[in-house]
């Protein structure tokens, strides 16, 4: 796997979020289906119902990304939301309640039961 990192993400070099094999394998057969390869991109906003929460989506790089890429996928994470990932993974779940991106942070204090919502 291969890592860029932003002018911005130097304070934060120690505790970087990390992308499972499954996360990059997924995004290989989302391209496959879709014909073209789309990053990943990972965010954090506030909002939802515990303060915080997760932005998945399908989106494009920007210069300040911290890029993880493997196998020519990338996933992308904006400076803005590196601090509340810190230590996190992402991964890909394919479970019999549906097949979706997760995250799995340590920073978070509680998550609703979406998944997606979280405070710290």
């Amino acid at each position: 796997m291969e890592l860029t990192l932003p002018p911005d993400a130097t304070p934060f070099a120690d505790a970087l979020p990390r992308v499972t094999d499954r996360a990059f394998a997924r995004l290989a057969e989302i391209a496959e289906i879709t014909g073209e390869a789309k990053p990943l991109r990972i965010g954090v906003s506030g909002g939802g119902c515990s303060g915080f929460q997760y932005e998945i989506v399908l989106g494009e790089a920007a210069p300040d990304d911290l890029v993880f890429e493997q196998d020519g996928q990338k996933v992308l994470v904006d400076p803005v939301s590196l601090p509340f990932l810190q230590n996190a993974v992402i991964d890909f779940t394919d479970e019999l309640i549906g097949a979706r991106f997760v995250i799995e942070n340590p920073n978070a204090a509680s998550s609703c039961g979406c998944g997606t919502s979280f405070s710290v």
